[in-house]
């Protein structure tokens, strides 16, 4: 009886948070208070589970890069990297691609709206197709989701972890990287073609960017070398340096830089502390604690109990990923996540499917369809567009998210899924 009251309330929390504005971990964390209590578990238990490392994590790294949106730092990064690719119009697509997907690997689950406002305008100034712009954007952002500092990366090992599995944070951080690169190859070989053109038109570096006022566009010119600026970037190879070859918490090491940063220059930048991510933490907190509430009281085994029924793991697994796909394109990644990744651990334990490809395969599925326009990213490109027609690109947006709703659960299940199986 309560662990059917328990997948009745997880139905809830997430058909509520996605056909509302309320935060998904809020109401995460009242089901796992009630449900807890009706389990037998006892209120210190639930707030034992509560996930501090992941908290730490995600706020240290989001006011880090708050800090950098805020002195400039971001601005000199992009304008630098013009400068490197000479303007070439075809180059400036794969540079934002790459730049989404360096500051998605740092962390910055905003790696998107910082780009966005200086991609789109760069698109329409210099007609480039304002679909393969977003989209190179959203998937350069997506291919990096799965970084160990991301939130979806910490989301994701710490739920693996606490079942006992063992998937490496390198294939986690792999697949959806070489899955995402090969969308993006197909986008731009049926988009961008035309860009490759040898008298093809060079952008300066230096152009300033500006859709006119009134339009939350960035407007980007020559960017200046300041002492706050270097001393940001010498922050995040700190950074670097003291995770990657030191071992140093991540977030302990975020949470130290960006502090430094905000004394040496306070007013300068407080606005930094409003690029904190707290929807996101709440959501992931919200969400990891409910799921240790749930396993402990039994559901998560019941779980396991019904997936052994559909006879078949493998069909199982694909659908699974087509659900998680769905799911994702109209509501939180995490959110959805967190549903699947429970369903996945009893197939699991069948044996007949291999463990690493199926997680892998499910983060990628409930991630990469964030190009759809009901997405937080394909909000962002809509907005940021500079088209004179926008509903007509809001259905261009939606067709292209519609396909790779079809597309990745297939290519994932036979490229990953299937022979880790076989």
């Amino acid at each position: 009886m309560i662990q059917a009251l328990s997948l009745i309330a997880l139905v809830a929390v997430f058909v509520t948070a996605t056909t509302t504005p309320v935060n998904m971990g809020l109401l995460a964390f009242v089901a796992a208070f009630l449900i807890g209590a009706l389990s037998g578990v006892s209120l210190d238990d639930v707030l034992g589970f509560f996930p501090g490392d992941v908290f730490v994590l995600v706020v240290g790294i989001t006011l880090l890069f708050g800090v950098a949106r805020v002195n400039g730092t971001i601005d000199l990064v992009v304008a630098a990297s013009l400068k490197l690719v000479r303007g070439r119009r075809w180059a400036i697509v794969w540079l934002m691609f790459a730049l989404a997907a360096v500051l998605m690997a740092l962390g910055s689950v905003l790696a998107v709206g910082m780009l966005a406002p200086i991609a789109m305008p760069i698109a329409a100034r210099y007609r480039i197709n304002p679909l393969l712009m977003g989209m190179m954007l959203s998937h350069g952002a997506l291919s990096a989701a799965f970084s160990p500092i991301t939130v979806y990366g910490a989301f994701t090992s710490g739920m693996v972890a606490k079942a006992g599995l063992d998937v490496g944070p390198f294939v986690l951080f792999a697949v959806p990287f070489v899955l995402n690169v090969a969308f993006a190859v197909v986008l731009f070989l049926v988009l961008g073609r035309s860009l490759l053109r040898r008298d093809d038109e060079q952008v300066s570096a230096l152009d300033e960017i500006d859709a006119g006022e009134g339009s939350g566009t960035q407007v980007l010119r020559k960017v200046e070398v300041t002492p706050r600026r270097v001393l940001t970037l010498g922050g995040m190879a700190v950074l670097l340096t003291a995770t990657g070859v030191l071992g140093v918490d991540v977030g302990v090491t975020a949470f130290v830089v960006g502090a430094a940063l905000l004394l040496i220059s306070p007013h300068r930048h407080q606005d930094s502390m409003r690029d904190v991510s707290w929807s996101a933490v709440l959501l992931v907190c919200g969400m990891l604690t409910y799921m240790a509430v749930l396993k402990e009281n039994g559901t998560l085994a019941l779980l396991g109990e019904a997936a052994a029924a559909l006879g078949s793991p493998l069909l199982a697994a694909l659908l699974l990923c087509f659900a998680v796909a769905i799911l994702s394109a109209f509501g939180s990644s995490i959110g959805t996540l967190g549903i699947a990744l429970p369903l996945a651990i009893p197939l699991l334990e069948m044996g007949d499917i291999g463990a690493v490809g199926f997680i892998v395969a499910l983060g990628f599925c409930s991630t990469v369809v964030d190009v759809s326009p009901f997405s937080t990213n394909g909000v962002i490109v809509l907005a940021q567009a500079q088209v004179p027609d926008k509903s007509r690109f809001q259905r261009q947006m939606l067709a292209y998210g519609g396909l790779v709703v079809v597309a990745a659960p297939l290519l994932v299940w036979s490229a990953v899924i299937l022979p880790a199986s076989l």
